[in-house]
C-alpha cells in the first residue's frame, strides 16, 4: 500500500480524521513498519532475543491511519504487542530495538514519549483511565489513546472502564485490535458468539478493527529454546 493509498484509508470510529497539530512523529510506511518486525522474527528465531515477544502484521494501514490523530503530548497505553506503537509514537527505532533485545518487549515503557504498555492482560485499562481523569481535572487538551485486544474488550474490567470513562466525558479512546484469537483461542468461539459485544457498536470512545497476522500469538514461528 502507498503512502497515497495510507492517507485515504477510512477514518476508524472514534477519530477526528483531522490533524488539528502536527502529528507525534512523522508517519512512517508500512513497509518500514514491516521491516522491523521482520527484523526482529529473524533476531528471535536466532536465538538473540531470550524473552518472548509478540509482533504485529497485516494492520499496518490501520495503526498509521490510528496515529494521524495522536499528539506529542497524547498518552498511549498498550498490552503485550506494542512495537508499531512506540516507533509511531516517536520513539527511536533503535531504543526500541534495544529494549527488545533486553527482553523486555512485552512491557515497553518510554514515559519520556508518554506510551506504557503490560502484559498483564487489561493491566492497563484503569491506569489509562487514571491518567485521562486526570488530564481532564488538570484542565489539559492531551488525550489518551489506550490498545486492547479484542478478548480483552469482553473482559468486566474492559466493560467498567468504558463505562466509567464515558458518564464521566473523559479524554480517552478505547482501540480494538481483532486478530480473531486470544493466544490460540478463537474469540467468538469462546465466547460462543458470532459476533462480538463492540464489533459493530458506533460507541464515541471505541474504534474498533481487524486484521489478519501471519505470526502466532507469540514468537516468530519457530521454536526457539532459552
Amino acid at each position: 500500500m502507498t503512502k497515497t493509498e495510507e492517507r485515504k484509508a477510512a477514518v476508524l470510529p472514534g477519530s477526528s480524521g483531522q490533524d488539528v497539530q502536527p502529528p507525534c512523529a512523522p508517519v512512517l510506511t508500512a513497509e518500514e513498519l514491516i521491516s522491523f518486525e521482520t527484523e526482529i522474527a529473524e533476531a528471535f528465531n536466532a536465538g538473540k532475543i531470550r524473552a518472548p515477544i509478540h509482533l504485529y502484521y497485516g494492520n499496518e494501514a490501520q495503526m498509521i491511519e490510528i496515529f494521524r490523530d495522536i499528539k506529542p503530548d497524547d498518552w498511549v497505553f498498550c498490552s503485550w504487542r506494542s512495537h508499531y506503537q512506540c516507533l509511531l509514537k516517536g520513539v527511536p527505532r533503535e531504543e526500541v530495538k534495544a529494549e527488545i533485545l533486553a527482553g523486555r518487549s512485552i512491557s515497553l515503557c518510554f514515559p519520556k514519549y508518554r506510551i506504557v504498555s503490560s502484559a498483564i492482560v487489561t493491566g492497563v485499562l484503569p491506569i489509562a483511565v487514571g491518567v485521562a481523569l486526570s488530564l481532564k481535572r488538570r484542565g489539559e487538551t492531551a488525550r489518551v489513546h489506550c490498545f486492547a485486544g479484542e478478548m480483552t474488550a469482553e473482559t468486566g474490567t474492559f466493560h467498567e472502564c468504558l463505562k466509567y470513562s464515558t458518564n464521566h466525558q473523559l479524554p480517552i479512546r478505547f482501540i480494538i485490535e481483532d486478530n480473531g484469537k486470544s493466544v490460540c483461542t478463537d474469540t467468538r468461539e469462546a465466547w460462543n458468539q458470532p459476533a462480538l459485544t463492540y464489533e459493530n457498536s458506533r460507541h464515541p470512545l471505541v474504534a474498533y478493527y481487524k486484521y489478519q497476522s501471519k505470526y502466532p500469538h507469540a514468537g516468530a514461528g519457530q521454536r526457539v529454546q532459552f
